[in-house]
């Protein structure tokens, strides 16, 4: 199963991620976790240790040159577009139970959509995980699916939203189910957080006609706490924990 997680900044989508990839670890499946957003903090969510010395694969310079030919940083010119990756989930995972994470980062210059070496390995790798990898894989993104292309997009299973009750949340989910149309990623599902009343409910269903909504999550305080604390949110005494649960026994 391969899952991509969006969803505008602040909403809980790490949190969401997390809980996802760590009941499909409880279930004794193999995940690959892939942090694809660079401001997200996926790692200590997941309660891997020494998280903040997580190296991001797009900062990897002598990588980049290796398998694309190019220095990074630079646009256009000569590299190849299609490095070799295949072996990079295994050589720059941190593990943890079956849990297998790896963090993209972000390309700093040339804009979002540049022809550059950083870009070109990160997407590759991003199609092989999706297309080729026969374990769960989970992607939490940014606010957006840059790192998926057309290609990637025919292996995605699912295409997860997640919105909390308000104008701005509702608006970045329709603007990405509006860019996955683009590429042809119709697979597309709306998950709730941070709902406290049934008016919160009713609020999403209203406003995003069209979309399945696999779920609702809780307005926990236990999962504000153990962000603060730094630890997992799997690893508190959180409704959110059943309420995932049965959004993947209903995928």
């Amino acid at each position: 199963m391969k899952i991509a997680v969006s969803g505008k900044g602040g909403v809980g989508k790490t949190t969401f991620s997390a809980l996802m990839i760590k009941t499909f670890n409880s279930l004794g499946k193999h995940v690959l976790a892939i942090d694809a957003d660079p401001d997200a903090n996926l790692a200590g969510a997941l309660g891997i240790s020494d998280s903040d010395k997580i190296v991001p694969i797009a900062e990897m310079k002598e990588l980049v040159y290796e398998r694309t030919g190019a220095k990074p940083g630079t646009v256009g010119g000569f590299f190849s577009l299609n490095p070799k990756v295949d072996d990079l989930p295994e050589a720059l995972s941190a593990k943890v139970d079956n849990i297998k994470l790896m963090r993209l980062g972000g390309v700093k210059k040339g804009g979002s959509g540049c022809l550059c070496p950083e870009s070109t390995l990160l997407k590759a790798l991003v199609m092989h995980v999706v297309l080729a990898r026969n374990e769960v894989v989970v992607l939490d993104m940014e606010a957006g699916i840059e790192h998926l292309g057309r290609a990637t997009a025919m292996g995605v299973d699912k295409l997860i939203v997640v919105v909390e009750p308000g104008r701005r949340s509702i608006e970045t989910a329709k603007n990405i189910m509006k860019l996955a149309s683009e590429i042809k990623l119709d697979k597309i599902a709306v998950v709730g957080n941070k709902i406290r009343t049934q008016k919160d409910e009713d609020f999403l269903k209203q406003n995003l006609p069209g979309f399945e909504i696999l779920g609702f999550m809780p307005y926990d305080e236990e999962l504000i706490e153990a962000d603060l604390d730094g630890i997992s949110p799997y690893d508190v005494d959180s409704k959110a924990k059943a309420k995932v649960a049965e959004m993947i026994a209903g995928l």
